[in-house]
């Protein structure tokens, strides 16, 4: 009789492995490797790790299947061999954000010292000089950049690219634009837990589609929490810049989120300070400056803490006006608002260029719970 390695395979769908139910066949566990030589039959069965307790069993049950069913003299004991499976590499896939040449965040201590309004003018002012820009709203429980560019109504809408869902952002004044406010009712209170609010910022990164672009802009939540930690470990930020106001209370949390993107762990570099809301200044006395928050408290504290001072937004009716009707006052290029913040671009674009040219790049950072 004459054998052949259908007849094997056909002996070996007879040997059924006891913690899977299925034959050995079927889950591929028998190698390509038959090789008949006469009545000798030898062939490789294939385990995920050298250790595996069916080894014995199965290799026992694989010889008394060709014994049984196949026959006639056949030589098989000592010819089954054991491999184990090679380890499956994932695909390599392309990491969050890769076609960005700079993460910059948008930071501030405390709330309502107008780092929103910073960074979406911000934003807004490096459009106008050319760059391709996009601004992301982290800030889950109070997403602002929806108002801040009247794009309320606005639903980005999702398309397939190598077979993931990917969110195409929003489009304004030349900036691209992100925010969970624009996947929930407005007028709805966010109440998530923690792990919900870290888990849809991560979404915003990995599913958004942003291209090419020079600088993405990331506006933070207040304070030092959950949110910034999520973004370090999940992008390599180019740097940090911090807004605050002249107040003493103000200042002193400006101070901790310096000392959060400094400390050890983190490690990402602080470009620089914003004061917001540094002086009023009446529209119709555009000389005059009155310091109704305190004067010169960002410029003190970026001398002690080594930070340059970036810029110094003053307090006038029009960036209000502008942030309720969705018209950033960086539009509006010969405004006093409009040539302060396109004078912070300059400065912000001048800080990105001396980061890069002097340290390394930003790697994610890794934060190990002991």
């Amino acid at each position: 009789m004459s054998f052949y390695p259908k007849l094997v395979l056909d002996a070996l769908k007879h040997v059924v492995h006891p913690g899977k139910g299925k034959d050995i066949v079927s889950l591929e566990m028998v190698e390509d490797d038959i090789r008949i030589d006469g009545k000798r039959i030898s062939f490789s069965l294939l385990f995920d790790r050298a250790n595996d307790p069916m080894i014995g069993p199965i290799k026992s049950a694989a010889e008394k299947a060709i014994e049984t069913y196949i026959g006639d003299g056949v030589e098989i004991k000592g010819n089954i061999y054991v491999k184990v499976k090679p380890r499956q590499v994932k695909k390599i896939e392309e990491p969050p954000l890769s076609g960005i040449k700079n993460i910059v965040a948008i930071s501030s201590g405390k709330g309502g010292v107008g780092k929103s309004t910073v960074s979406s003018n911000l934003a807004v002012a490096l459009a106008l000089k050319g760059y391709s820009v996009g601004l992301l709203d982290a800030d889950i429980y109070g997403p602002s950049v929806p108002k801040m560019f009247a794009t309320e109504d606005a639903r980005p809408y999702v398309e397939k690219v190598d077979g993931k869902d990917r969110i195409i952002p929003v489009e304004k004044y030349g900036v691209k634009l992100l925010s969970i406010g624009y996947f929930v009712n407005p007028t709805d209170a966010l109440v998530w837990r923690g792990a919900m609010a870290t888990s849809a910022v991560r979404q915003l990164i990995a599913d958004g589609l942003w291209g090419d672009l020079d600088y993405l802009l990331i506006d933070l939540p207040p304070g030092t929490g959950d949110i910034h930690l999520t973004i370090v470990q999940t992008i390599a930020l180019t740097g940090a810049v911090v807004v605050s106001t002249p107040q003493d209370v103000a200042l002193a949390d400006a101070r901790k989120g310096i000392s959060m993107f400094q400390g050890k762990q983190i490690n990402v570099p602080v470009l620089g300070l914003v004061e917001n809301m540094a002086w009023f200044t009446p529209a119709e006395l555009p000389e005059n400056r009155y310091y109704i928050f305190g004067q010169g408290g960002c410029r003190k504290l970026a001398e002690e803490t080594g930070t340059p001072l970036l810029g110094e937004i003053p307090i006038v009716q029009s960036i209000r006006e502008g942030g309720d009707e969705g018209m950033p006052a960086a539009l509006n290029t010969d405004s006093i608002t409009g040539v302060a913040f396109s004078k912070l671009a300059d400065a912000v674009v001048e800080a990105v260029e001396k980061r890069n040219s002097q340290l390394p790049r930003t790697k994610i950072v890794e934060v190990n719970r002991k």
